[in-house]
């Protein structure tokens, strides 16, 4: 039986143990820093913190970050990665994957998704339910492609940015690290780091 630890009991954190039971794991434990307010999480046990979870990597074939914020997420894998955790790749068995892609580790890529030839996607991301990563993408780390968003080929997402529900965007465009691209957005150029753009077109939004 492969044993698996989920960081983070959300309603995210239901759809990677979901995801990861399809994929043939069993045993699976999830660890949250509110517990032990939080005991369990659907039908699965929450047994303890993240400084739980440190102590305890060993005991597990696996171990998966199920927080949907991008820097968090990343902090979480480095700090797992650090003490000797062993981080899987997960992908649903209805997505399809093209055996010249590229998928990182601690990634998880949801049902029906499709990445195309030669895309390569970063550590820690989240391919959501039915979204595509068309050919020769660049995904950085801990990137998430939200549910139904569409990317053309060539396009490149760098670290931590964040491509909303819906939201479609034109071949052979940069988008920089940190970016978060609003629902059912449409970008047709290019966007600098640390940006939030919105609209079709997507433009980019000045907080006040």
């Amino acid at each position: 039986m492969k044993r698996l630890a989920i960081l983070g009991a959300s309603g995210h954190g239901k759809v990677v143990a979901d995801t990861a039971e399809c994929c043939g794991w069993r045993g699976i434990e999830f660890f949250d820093d509110a517990w032990p307010e939080v005991s369990s999480i659907g039908i699965w046990p929450v047994v303890g913190t993240t400084h739980d979870l440190l102590h305890r990597v060993q005991e597990f074939d696996g171990v998966l970050v199920a927080i949907g914020n991008n820097s968090v997420r990343r902090g979480k894998i480095d700090e797992l990665k650090a003490s000797g955790a062993q981080i899987p790749t997960l992908v649903h068995p209805s997505s399809i994957i093209s055996r010249y892609a590229k998928i990182g580790a601690g990634t998880v890529v949801f049902a029906s998704a499709v990445v195309n030839a030669y895309a390569t996607v970063g550590e820690g991301a989240i391919l959501n339910t039915g979204c595509s990563v068309d050919h020769d993408c660049i995904l950085g780390l801990c990137v998430h492609i939200s549910p139904g968003a569409r990317l053309a080929g060539s396009v490149n997402v760098g670290d931590g940015s964040w491509i909303g529900i819906g939201a479609c965007v034109r071949q052979m465009l940069r988008i920089g690290s940190n970016v978060m691209v609003g629902a059912g957005a449409v970008v047709v150029c290019d966007i600098s780091d640390s940006r939030t753009v919105a609209g079709v077109p997507a433009r980019a939004i000045v907080k006040s």
